[in-house]
């Protein structure tokens, strides 16, 4: 009889932790919210300043591209053309978004028989300055 005495009280515990109302209080709730919510503010912040960094990213690209499709034309002309003159150069430029200029400076110092060739490409709020040194390859 001892056994069945002791069956029954495990079942009776089994329906007390059942009977057991386990929950949370209404400031436990409001606490777990509002630390939700400042977690919520932290992302919405972290998202708006990607989106402006890849804005600005896109923009540097865009200018170091034309600099460097510009560079590539004039470092394929000769030496001696008449573009690669001493001077200040604006060619035309593909977008209205965009201004490109490139200066030549020929023999800077210390270098001999070469052209300092600096293209600068502004748009947008933005400038990219890129500079080559094209030599004489002839007098070599």
């Amino acid at each position: 009889m001892n056994i069945e005495n002791t069956n029954i009280s495990y079942t009776e515990t089994q329906m007390d932790k059942l009977k057991k109302e386990n929950g949370f209080t209404l400031i436990e709730v409001l606490i777990a919210l509002t630390i939700f919510a400042v977690g919520l503010l932290a992302v919405a912040a972290l998202q708006t300043s990607a989106i402006k960094m890849n804005s600005t990213s896109n923009k540097l690209t865009n200018l170091s591209t034309l600099a460097m499709d510009q560079i590539e034309k004039l470092s394929a002309l000769p030496y001696a053309d008449p573009a690669l003159n001493a001077g200040n150069y604006t060619p035309t430029s593909p977008s209205a978004n965009y201004s490109i200029f490139y200066s030549v400076v020929i023999n800077p110092p210390p270098l001999d028989n070469t052209k300092n060739i600096t293209v600068t490409v502004s748009g947008r709020g933005k400038t990219e300055n890129i500079t080559f040194i094209k030599p004489n390859v002839g007098s070599l």
